[in-house]
């Protein structure tokens, strides 16, 4: 197989992956190729998607990767989920995102005491609009959910990883205002919900 045809597996791969996403490793595997040829496979890639044709690129968080739209893309993607069939996200909603962005993997429970209110509104609106998922479930009683955001949440607020959410100031990490506050003003100018304490 030439490096082209390796290209078209690895997009296909990763399509087919969805939301999951693949490890690096699943990718050197499921091609039967090494580390270094795997990265020359993926910088082409990114390369390629560059094109103002293309409407995919590569994202990534820790060791996986995934397809999604570009961070170009992202007042389209924006006007599809806020458009006439959706409310834009409220005030509550995104106090809850913020939160687990930042707190990942991280259980409804949890969010409440940080956020003080019932969140099971906010949570069930983030699901419906595919910014966050489960991604397991926590050791303990009852085994509760744990949440954590999505590939359509990096593209709603034009970032390509996890990474790229601002920092907190060191000695803040515990202090949930000033790490809904950080988010807002970092995205104030990608969404302007109407407060809403319900979610």
């Amino acid at each position: 197989m030439n490096i082209n045809e390796y290209k078209g597996v690895v997009e296909g791969l990763l399509f087919a992956a969805g939301e999951e996403g693949l490890t690096k490793q699943k990718l050197k595997d499921a091609l039967g190729i090494n580390k270094h040829t795997l990265q020359e496979l993926l910088d082409e890639l990114m390369v390629d998607y560059q094109a103002i044709e293309r409407g995919v690129t590569l994202m990534f968080s820790g060791e996986t990767i995934y397809l999604g739209t570009k961070v170009e893309h992202a007042p389209y993607l924006k006007e599809l989920l806020d458009g006439p069939q959706s409310s834009k996200l409220s005030q509550a909603a995104l106090e809850t995102l913020a939160i687990i962005a930042y707190q990942q993997p991280i259980t409804r429970v949890e969010i409440e005491e940080l956020r003080g209110v019932k969140s099971e509104r906010a949570i069930q609106t983030l699901t419906s609009r595919s910014l966050i998922q489960e991604v397991g479930r926590k050791e303990g009683i009852g085994r509760p959910i744990l949440y954590g955001t999505t590939k359509d949440f990096l593209t709603y607020f034009g970032i390509n990883s996890l990474e790229e959410i601002p920092p907190l100031p060191e000695g803040n990490e515990d202090d949930m205002e000033t790490e809904a506050d950080l988010f807002f003003e970092e995205f104030s100018t990608h969404e302007n919900g109407n407060p809403d304490d319900n979610g």
